[in-house]
């Protein structure tokens, strides 16, 4: 590609990072035909903004991302977390799913073989579980959200607060020792309703998403019964984990 001025730069910067939430500085360099330190002023200038956040070897886009932007990213490793969090689906009973892509996944490995209820506020994920026998599939209710094809709102979180469920799979933009992070105060409003009438909360992150934060904190790392990651729970990658969470997959 010739080097661009930098306005087209940083244009070309934002629409990947949201795209696929996370650039390489290498990665940018050689897309733009520019120096690595030509992208790293141009991160630098966009982290004012507010919309990205500059990490060790690039940056991360902390703003809303679109279901079918979120979902073309990360598809394999996102599949083999939906594998690991299979087996701790229950045949019967009332569940939750969020409107993450990589429960989306979850969502249409689940057979619907029992009895069970299934509460979400992910349009898309609704629509992946209808007619399974033995399934039900709820909506929370609430305002559209387009820029992550969910629910959310007073409604959302009324709703949620009067069910008790028996678990709550769900995967967040960002993760730290702190716990869940969300792009916009909206989603985080709707998961803290969830996982607070939950018995059970289990999260599925890949890799990218360890050790980052993003705009609002959704549920503390002490919520977490279960953090699953494409990863080995022996990885190095997720040692900091290991004494937070009890059931590492």
């Amino acid at each position: 590609m010739v080097s661009l001025a930098a306005e087209e730069r940083r244009a070309w910067l934002l629409q990947r990072l949201s795209a696929m939430q996370r650039v390489s500085l290498a990665e940018a360099a050689d897309e733009l035909g520019v120096s690595e330190m030509t992208v790293r002023r141009d991160l630098d200038g966009l982290e004012l903004g507010g919309t990205i956040r500059r990490v060790r070897g690039g940056a991360m886009y902390t703003g809303p991302v679109s279901f079918h932007g979120r979902e073309q990213s990360y598809a394999a490793e996102k599949a083999v977390i939906a594998e690991k969090l299979l087996p701790l689906v229950p045949d019967r009973g009332i569940i939750a799913l969020d409107s993450s892509t990589t429960m989306h996944q979850l969502a249409q490995r689940i057979s619907g073989s029992g009895d069970l209820t299934v509460v979400t506020n992910g349009m898309l994920t609704f629509q992946a579980l209808q007619e399974r026998p033995g399934l039900t599939a709820v909506l929370t209710g609430g305002a559209a959200d387009r820029r992550s094809d969910s629910l959310i709102g007073p409604v959302a979180t009324g709703f949620v607060s009067r069910v008790r469920f028996s678990a709550f799979f769900a995967s967040a933009a960002a993760l730290d020792e702190r716990g869940c992070h969300e792009g916009t105060l909206e989603e985080a409003e709707v998961k803290r309703a969830i996982a607070a009438a939950s018995a059970r909360v289990l999260i599925g992150v890949h890799r990218e998403k360890l050790d980052n934060v993003s705009v609002a904190r959704a549920v503390d790392i002490s919520e977490i019964d279960t953090l699953a990651t494409e990863l080995a729970p022996d990885s190095r990658d997720v040692a900091a984990y290991r004494a937070l969470v009890s059931d590492l997959r």
